[in-house]
């Protein structure tokens, strides 16, 4: 058979570049005869992120070549408002750079390499579509988010037509019927972006949404068995145009940081610590890479809880820091008297901590990784969403699938704190279990569907087969 090569690029953030990376290795081990070239786009205003990218560039597996592209000039502070106006500018402005490197991978075409017969790009790599047009590369769109996000980002511009461009949907005392939710999504639920209307995080969001369409396929990190009312609602949906969509999932990465980041955190000690603790028995909290909290939440959190938290970015470019001084922020002697029931820790290998027998409870931000992370080694979710589109996913999680014990579903900024009787009261849900424990064994049933996915035959596995077959016809 013919050798092909298939070209990703993602957003410069670990949310993004992480599964993407994942799901191109799910190609070269399906077909050795494909190879992949990543695409990375430095970003040196984010220590963290830049040090996993530097990590990749040295890096050749198997069939996976890692090019670092060229640094292009990032966006000026008054250039934009969001995080996503930030990102999708610093991308937008690498278009010639992944135009000359398409470019040089075609002109190799010749070699034992072979054909370019596709190129991956992510949510907001959209500039990029062009490119592909224009060398004419079939382009498909790799959705790291659920099914449910996809099919709002579907459903954005004909939302936007509907309500008039002078009113905040925040000030909208009605719940939407959105393509894809079996249930009417309530304002609390909608993506952070969306109660900001008039500012470039919105306008950013719409303008990615309505170039999805113009893609070959779309790629969603999911399986059949855990969306099958969304992925049939796109599916049959005559209300929008949408390309094939191709739920292969769940794709996690298994090692996480500990494989490439210094042991500043102190990884050891918590795999210890977590060792000399029962069977699960411990509530796990994270919030995420680019996730941070107040003071003040912190402290009813720390009233009955045991992890800690990190203070938020200084820069709306950079990501937020760990606490340096957990005394100042926790309540006096919290520390002592959690001594050897728990422990305070900065950012930690997540995925290995959830794999521990120790968990036995996850306090979630809602990123889908996160979710899928927790999914695959079965450790139980209560919902506490943050930013981006974490808010619908703990509603999914939650309304639409049952799978999910709720703390909060619309926490923001801080602007109402979650009290230390909520959190204790959540908590203990998730821990003791709900009533006769049906979200806990629910969860446990689709954790174990989510690995029958990829065996011979699994829903995920015949859609990735599909997708090379139609990637190689091309050859």
């Amino acid at each position: 058979m013919k050798r092909a090569k298939v070209v990703f690029i993602s957003t410069p953030a670990l949310g993004n570049i992480v599964p993407i990376i994942e799901f191109a290795k799910l190609f070269t081990q399906k077909n050795k005869n494909l190879s992949a070239t990543i695409l990375l786009i430095n970003i040196p205003q984010r220590p963290l992120v830049q040090s996993y990218i530097d990590s990749l560039t040295t890096t050749t597996t198997g069939n996976i070549h890692f090019l670092s592209l060229p640094v292009a000039d990032p966006p000026s502070l008054d250039q934009f408002e969001a995080t996503i106006g930030f990102l999708s500018l610093l991308i937008q402005n690498h278009t010639s750079q992944v135009k000359n490197a398409l470019i040089d991978l075609i002109s190799d075409s010749d070699s034992n390499s072979g054909q370019v017969v596709g190129f991956f790009i992510d949510m907001f790599c959209t500039s990029f579509i062009d490119v592909a047009k224009e060398l004419n590369i079939p382009c498909y769109l790799y959705f790291a988010s659920p099914a449910t996000f996809l099919s709002f980002m579907l459903h954005l511009p004909i939302l936007d037509a509907q309500v008039s461009t002078n009113i905040e949907f925040k000030d909208s005392s009605n719940d939407f019927n959105i393509l894809g939710f079996s249930n009417p999504v309530p304002i609390k639920c909608f993506p952070s972006f969306m109660l900001k209307r008039h500012r470039d995080g919105y306008s950013w969001f719409l303008h990615h949404a309505k170039r999805y369409k113009e893609t070959k396929g779309i790629i969603v990190n999911t399986f059949q068995e855990l969306e099958p009312f969304c992925l049939n609602s796109l599916v049959h949906t005559t209300s929008h145009v949408v390309p094939p969509i191709y739920p292969i999932g769940p794709v996690v990465d298994h090692n996480g940081p500990a494989q490439w980041h210094q042991d500043s955190w102190g990884h050891e000690n918590v795999m210890k610590w977590l060792d000399n603790q029962e069977p699960s028995s411990v509530i796990f909290l994270s919030f995420g890479s680019m996730g941070s909290l107040k003071v003040s939440q912190v402290i009813e959190i720390a009233k009955g809880l045991e992890k800690a938290i990190r203070e938020a970015p200084k820069d709306k470019r950079e990501l937020p820091n760990d606490y340096t001084n957990l005394e100042e922020i926790l309540p006096n002697g919290f520390l002592e008297s959690t001594k050897g029931k728990g422990l305070v820790c900065g950012l930690v290998p997540q995925v290995t901590i959830l794999a521990h027998k120790a968990i036995g409870g996850f306090v979630s931000h809602c990123g889908w990784n996160s979710i899928l992370e927790s999914l695959y080694y079965g450790v139980p979710i209560g919902t506490w969403p943050l930013y981006a589109e974490q808010h619908l996913n703990a509603f999914e999680l939650v309304k639409e699938l049952d799978l999910a014990v709720e703390i909060t579903m619309d926490y923001r900024d801080g602007t109402a704190l979650v009290s230390s009787e909520e959190v204790a009261k959540g908590v203990k849900r998730l821990m003791d279990g709900d009533g006769d424990g049906e979200v806990r064994q629910r969860f446990k049933k689709m954790s174990e569907k989510c690995k029958d996915v990829w065996k011979e035959n699994g829903s995920s596995s015949n859609f990735l087969a599909h997708l090379i077959d139609e990637l190689m016809a091309v050859i």
